[in-house]
């Protein structure tokens, strides 16, 4: 019998891989070809036109990818969407089917030796599915058996904290809200969930300082700004909608600062597949100045750029900071002052790898400029001075006024399209006591009051074992998690793993004693119930609420929705300990947001606003200028910059996104606009680092970290010479996972520190001869 295998074993040859040099532009007509291929590979013409018509549009499905908003105004008919989304319709609305015939063929160690691209593409799961224990396989199992399951194992817990209950970005407002008001009338406030492994630092950053844990600005904003700052971010692969704002932007006259350690061609230069001029003529040069900074130097950056602001207000006073909104609307000015005084200029470039002079030609446009909006996403987010880098971007933006403005403000960029509507329906470990005591008035029982675990501490809770029942509602959370061996133990310790999923994946198959999979509708899939067709709402990145109305027929009748299943999970669990009629909330999901108007502030009138062209927008304090602190005003930080320290044998790693993949979704092999193509298993290093440590391109080798005195170890990676900083290397993930430590995470967050993983790298040796392994056709083609 095959032993399960928490990641498939890699290749021992690498006989595919293709390099050639990076893409200069992004989209064009590369980028629709591909849309095309991927969409009209998973299903005929008719369909696939049908549901990328609809995309996007008011009214239409709003897209399962990324979080980017659409248009408040006039959309374009013939295509509101990117080649990311194309490839997660065509992931989420394929015609292929997995029933449970395919689970009698495989085993699920057989399973476990796939890779998560075989995996994903394997098709739509049909029928709920129970891997008993000390079974090879997974059954079939009618969805009241599978419920009762569920509420029996739920019910026996010794604790209801020994039930944790995951949230993935792709839930929609209706099911987060029902999901988290089950979980709370069970007894528990274990709700860890995607928020806390990407954006959890810029919420924790952003409400201390603002008073909000969004962004401030609005998608029109992007139109009205003199200069944007991206830091840590690619668009042009994990945003790629974000593209059009910033070509529009440029046109209007915005300059654009880029600041990431690779050169990514999304930031560089855009192609409008849609714009015929701009397909003539090569397409928008986009970055006006590129600082390509070491790893996790953002701080010592924004402090650099700071001290420069502040020398120039010196010499022309009252000129470069807002002195007037500073004195109207903010605290701690003069300790933030102060303390930047402590730092040398000379030092801290030094930190970040760039040139003074490229420092000062950036700033000299923070200083010429005032509506200036500064974006990120997990580039900063994930590492452990996270929270005070981005309190330092907002330090920037109030020496300027540059929040409560048009044209400026803060723009964390967040991954999942409902992610942050996940949160605002109260996905929260450590939700505020005034939510609660709505939650008590309204449903007439007491919540937990006690703070639940998030994601590194629902991990190590399962792996002492008092963690015993996990379920997700959607997610890969054994993929998306650090410290893979680690996690997977966490999750066998369980005597119950429930994931309510649309396809297979990895987390199906590192499983606690028993193991469920529950088939759910996707996005694009029409949900009918008792009261006809019901629609869904989400929450986009920029704070916007609109429906989404899927139009495909489901995959199979024995597939429910997201809310049907958590309703009845609940109603079967809580029974009489619950005076809700969850059966009446399935039959109309109207009455759902009739719940979260009365419980959720900015909900007023939410049925009739969801229907509105374009939905809604939740008040947004900050982008009016008004701060909800404890103090009412927008507050400076004093922000600690400490060097980061290696020893000569060691590299510091972060961990990418390819161009086929969204977060834990293999859409394919290749990474286009690097250059990479049909390989994964790759480490993309510096040449004079590869030539200094005495290793060649395409050598096969191994990356080990040991943090903690733990002995992690990531095997058989090529070595793929590329454009990054000396002493920085970059991989994907979920590949590279096992590297990044559980006990690593950013401080207050608690968010793991995927982007500042420490690694020492060894050469694989032929056996016997102890000579290195080369990729035995890796080529460079111009």
């Amino acid at each position: 019998m095959k032993k399960q295998a928490i990641n498939p074993q890699p290749p021992t040859d690498f006989t595919g891989i293709t390099i050639t040099d990076p893409a200069k532009v992004a989209a064009g007509v590369k980028a629709v070809t591909n849309s095309f291929k991927h969409v009209f590979g998973a299903m005929n013409v008719f369909t696939g036109m049908k549901v990328l018509l609809s995309l996007n549009q008011k009214g239409g499905v709003d897209c399962p990818s990324c979080a980017w908003p659409d248009p408040d105004g006039e959309r374009s008919s013939i295509a509101e969407y990117c080649e990311n989304g194309a490839k997660s319709i065509a992931e989420e609305a394929t015609t292929l089917k997995l029933g449970p015939v395919f689970f009698q063929r495989y085993s699920v160690a057989e399973l476990s030796q796939k890779s998560d691209y075989w995996l994903g593409q394997q098709g739509r799961l049909t029928h709920p599915m129970v891997l008993k224990e000390g079974k090879t396989h997974y059954e079939k199992i009618s969805w009241e058996e599978a419920i009762t399951l569920i509420a029996d194992e739920l019910n026996a817990l010794p604790s209801p904290n020994d039930g944790i209950f995951y949230t993935s970005g792709r839930a929609s407002n209706e099911a987060a809200f029902l999901y988290q008001l089950f979980v709370r009338q069970f007894g528990t406030n274990n709700l860890p969930d995607c928020s806390n492994m990407c954006h959890e630092s810029s919420g924790s950053a952003l409400g201390k300082t603002l008073g909000l844990g969004k962004g401030s600005v609005t998608l029109d904003d992007f139109n009205k700004a003199e200069v944007i700052m991206i830091l840590g971010q690619n668009p042009g692969t994990n945003h790629p909608r974000m593209l059009t704002a910033l070509e529009d932007a440029k046109k209007a006259g915005a300059k654009i600062i880029s600041v990431n350690p690779l050169v990514e061609t999304g930031l560089l230069a855009f192609q409008h597949p849609q714009n015929l001029s701009d397909m003539v003529s090569g397409g928008t040069s986009l970055t006006d100045i590129y600082l390509q900074i070491k790893i996790n130097s953002d701080l010592a950056l924004l402090k650099a750029m700071a001290i420069l602001l502040y020398e120039a207000e010196q010499i022309n006073p009252n000129t470069v900071f807002d002195h007037q909104f500073i004195k109207e609307n903010t605290a701690n000015y003069e300790l933030f002052i102060n303390d930047l005084k402590n730092y040398q200029l000379d030092d801290l470039v030094a930190e970040c790898g760039v040139s003074l002079e490229q420092i000062k030609e950036a700033t000299t446009l923070l200083i010429q400029h005032n509506r200036i909006i500064i974006c990120w996403a997990m580039g900063l987010t994930q590492h452990k001075n996270s929270v005070i880098t981005i309190q330092e971007v907002v330090n920037i933006l109030l020496l300027k006024g540059s929040i409560g403005k048009e044209g400026a403000g803060t723009c964390p960029v967040r991954g999942h399209s409902n992610v942050q509507g996940d949160r605002t329906m109260g996905i929260f470990e450590r939700p505020s006591s005034a939510f609660l005591d709505k939650l008590d008035k309204n449903f007439d029982f007491k919540s937990p009051r006690e703070h639940g675990f998030d994601v590194v501490k629902a991990i190590k809770a399962m792996h002492k074992e008092s963690g015993k029942v996990f379920m997700a509602l959607g997610g890969n959370f054994l993929s998306a998690t650090p410290d893979t061996e680690f996690t997977a133990k966490s999750l066998q310790n369980c005597q119950l793993t429930v994931h309510i999923s649309t396809k297979l994946n990895r987390s199906h198959l590192i499983h606690g004693k028993i193991a469920l999979i529950l088939p759910c509708l996707g996005r694009t899939d029409e949900d009918i119930q008792a009261s006809g067709k019901q629609l869904v709402s989400t929450e986009n990145s920029m704070g916007v609420v609109q429906q989404s109305k899927g139009t495909l027929t489901p995959p199979a009748d024995t597939v429910w929705s997201e809310s049907a299943i958590v309703a009845r999970i609940a109603k079967a669990t809580l029974k009489n300990r619950s005076k809700i009629d969850w059966e009446k909330l399935v039959g109309n999901y109207d009455l759902i947001r009739d719940l979260i108007e009365k419980t959720i502030d900015g909900f007023h009138n939410y049925n009739a606003r969801v229907r509105q062209a374009g939905g809604f927008y939740l008040p947004n304090a900050p982008r009016e200028g008004k701060f909800t602190t404890q103090n009412l005003k927008a507050n400076f930080t004093v922000c600690h910059f400490e060097p980061f320290k290696m020893a000569d044998n060691e590299y510091l790693m972060m961990t990418i996104r390819t161009h086929d993949q969204f977060n834990t979704t293999i859409y394919g092999l290749d990474d286009r606009y690097r250059g990479i193509f049909n390989e994964r298993r790759v480490i993309l290093m510096n040449e004079k680092d590869i030539e200094s440590a005495g290793f060649k391109a395409y050598q096969i080798v191994d990356l080990h970290n040991s943090f903690g005195g733990v002995n992690r170890k990531a095997e058989r990676f090529i070595i793929v010479p590329y454009n990054i900083p000396s002493k920085n290397v970059a991989t994907y993930f979920p590949e590279a996972n096992v590297l990044v430590p559980i006990d690593s995470v950013a401080d207050v967050s608690n968010t793991p520190t995927s982007k500042s993983v420490v690694i020492k790298i060894t050469p694989v040796l032929s056996e016997g001869e102890e000579l290195p392994i080369y990729a035995k056709t890796a080529q460079k083609l111009r």
